[in-house]
């Protein structure tokens, strides 16, 4: 339980919020939200006690385990694996602990070190480490590679495997999915809802945060307050706040409009796959959203685009790569106005690298790209903010692009974009990653493009900017194609899936729930090997003595599959009961969380849902004990 009584908590001078109180109970998964700024890595910094409350009191009870992600990995020369492996220190200690006892030849502790290391599954770690990587993306072949030789984003993955790798009580996760693609995010997002401790979980991925999060603290106007429910329970509450501001339901009704505007275009063409039924019933969701973003400090769009040759551009049977090394070898594509696609597949499958030579950032290594005489691209990517002019201001960067543009007009054109008053000659150097992403944006934007090229183009930007983008971007009348993890993007502003992968750029068949369902599908066969090799390397030898026969060898095989067949059926079974009772337990707090149900004319019902609350909270919790007896048999038989 982490209790927040009275809790004000400042930097410097700045109040990020006051007299906040709210308790966190024991497996609850708390989403943090907030615009950038607001305080949510100070809560988490107060969490670790590297940050003290200036009034208030918070408490929790001793000796918890709390686990965070290292926002640096040192490039040290030790094996990824191991360092992964180092996430779990009562493995280590327990293992420097036996290495001594060897040395001092101390029988008697030996076997009571190796009885403590079965108990915390440590004959498995190696597996479950292996795992974990392979969740995040790693190949079996860079277990052994230094860390040293990774980059800085495949180290943050180490360093969240590390974390996930800690069996704590408390995980603390800020932006998780900022170097992760779509496959990763939605692996973590399948592991952290079978996490069994308390979870507070950063993040402005609305999709990331519905599907995990049972509740959501919220950080605005230097106040904290906990709404049951995921984040789009706490948007309808929010909302319903809002809503009731002249000011703010005037600003929703001209969102509202931009969307419905959009939804007529599309609904015209939403029987030709399910993709677009998908992504029609995505915006049925948008009139609500808009509610709960009435007061947000952006306001931009795209302008109508100028001439739109059909096609803007097209190539066929071109490679894509670099010198020595073909990532893709016959990419084929055209791309005409209104196109709107979203690129899928693995890291490393080619989807930047296919997005590079359509912007003409990269030349394909075969084959040539035919671009339209008026074609104008916008291409967003990372490395667009390192170009930018740290030393001057976000008003100079558009005085770059336009000359003559009068100086109020660029003013108004970057409040949009929340660059007020000052901020628009300040430096950029100090700017945070948000802000130099939402100076990119509308750089991006004023030059009108008739094509867009995204990738990852949510990376920093908080709840709000990526809101205002989704209806700047369902509003744009030319063609768009998008790389990007954030699913509520993909889902929103698109209309066509094609997968990258194994070679290939092809359509796919299908929405983003199909395309999970087919990751889940090829990640089970990975996790088999993968868990095969490991198991191979820590049974007590049996497979590898020479005097067992292949005959004998497999009836072994047999008899430990048949001895582990019960208990994967349990783990299954106890799975799908988990949750069947999350999706229940969810809808009764959303149910709750309507102010309504508080009058005295709905006490019955009031009184009706606590009793099924209760039944689900028990029910819920028996599976969760059938899950970890289950996972705990299956780690003692391997």
């Amino acid at each position: 339980m982490l209790n927040f009584k009275n809790i004000s908590l400042r930097r410097g001078t700045k109040v990020l919020f006051a007299d906040a109180s709210f308790i966190i109970h024991k497996g609850q998964k708390v989403g943090v939200t907030g615009a950038n700024g607001a305080g949510k890595s100070s809560l988490f910094a107060m969490i670790r006690n590297q940050l003290h409350a200036d009034v208030g009191d918070f408490s929790m009870p001793p000796n918890l385990s709390i686990a965070h992600v290292a926002q640096e990995t040192p490039a040290v020369a030790c094996s990824a694996l191991d360092y992964v492996l180092d996430g779990d220190q009562e493995l280590r200690q327990l293992q420097a602990q036996l290495l001594a006892a060897e040395t001092a030849d101390d029988g008697l502790k030996q076997a009571e070190l190796h009885a403590m290391l079965d108990l915390i599954g440590g004959y498995t770690a190696e597996a479950r480490a292996a795992r974990l990587m392979n969740g995040l993306g790693f190949t079996p072949n860079q277990e052994q590679q230094p860390v040293s030789a990774f980059s800085g984003g495949w180290r943050m993955r180490l360093n969240l495997a590390q974390a996930l790798m800690c069996r704590s009580d408390v995980l603390l996760l800020d932006e998780p999915t900022n170097h992760l693609d779509l496959e990763a995010v939605l692996w973590l997002q399948d592991w952290l809802c079978k996490y069994s401790g308390t979870l507070l979980l950063i993040s402005h991925d609305r999709d990331f945060l519905d599907n995990i999060t049972t509740h959501i603290v919220h950080i605005e106007q230097a106040k904290a307050e906990i709404y049951t429910g995921n984040y789009s329970a706490f948007e309808r509450m929010r909302a319903e706040k809002l809503s009731q501001q002249q000011a703010a339901f005037e600003k929703q009704q001209r969102e509202i409009a931009h969307i419905q505007s959009f939804i007529n275009r599309f609904k015209a063409q939403a029987t030709k796959a399910r993709q677009a039924q998908s992504r029609i019933k995505s915006l049925e969701r948008m009139e609500l959203i808009a509610l709960a973003h009435v007061d947000s400090p952006f306001n931009f769009g795209f302008a109508a685009p100028g001439r739109m040759p059909n096609p803007l551009l097209n190539f066929e049977n071109i490679a894509i790569g670099y010198p020595g090394k073909t990532v893709i070898p016959k990419a084929s594509m055209t791309i005409t106005p209104g196109d709107r696609i979203g690129l899928l597949g693995a890291n490393g499958a080619g989807k930047s690298s296919l997005v590079k030579v359509l912007a003409g950032a990269m030349e394909p290594l075969e084959g040539e790209v035919l671009r339209a005489d008026a074609l104008k691209i916008g291409y967003f990517a990372q490395h667009q903010l390192e170009q930018l002019r740290l030393d001057e201001s976000p008003l100079w960067h558009l005085q770059k692009i336009n000359p003559q543009a009068a100086e109020k007009d660029l003013r108004n054109f970057l409040g949009g974009f929340d660059f007020q008053g000052d901020k628009v000659k300040d430096p950029v150097k100090p700017f945070s990653g948000g802000e130099k992403a939402r100076l990119v944006l509308a750089m991006l934007v004023y030059q009108n493009p008739n094509l867009l090229l995204l990738d990852e183009p949510t990376n920093h930007l908080d709840l709000d900017m990526r809101h205002a983008l989704n209806v700047a971007l369902q509003d744009f009348e030319g063609a768009l194609i998008v790389v990007s993890h954030d699913r509520h993007l993909l889902r929103s502003v698109t209309d066509q899936l094609v997968l990258v992968g194994n070679g290939e750029v092809k359509p796919f068949d299908g929405d983003l729930d199909d395309y999970r369902a087919w990751i889940a599908e090829q990640r089970s066969k990975q996790v088999a090997a993968l868990d095969a090799s490991h198991t191979h390397a820590q049974l007590d030898g049996a497979k590898n003595d020479p005097g067992i026969s292949r005959k004998d060898q497999r009836k072994q095989d047999a008899e430990r599959r048949q001895r582990l067949k019960p208990w994967l059926d349990a783990v299954k079974k106890a799975e799908q009961h988990m949750n069947d009772y999350h999706q229940q337990q969810q809808k009764i707090e959303q149910q709750l969380a309507d102010p309504e149900m508080y009058t005295d004319a709905a006490k019955p019902r009031l009184k009706q849902l606590l009793e099924q609350k209760s039944q689900i909270d028990k029910a819920l919790q028996s599976a969760e004990e059938a899950w970890l007896e289950a996972e705990q048999a299956l780690a003692e038989i391997e």
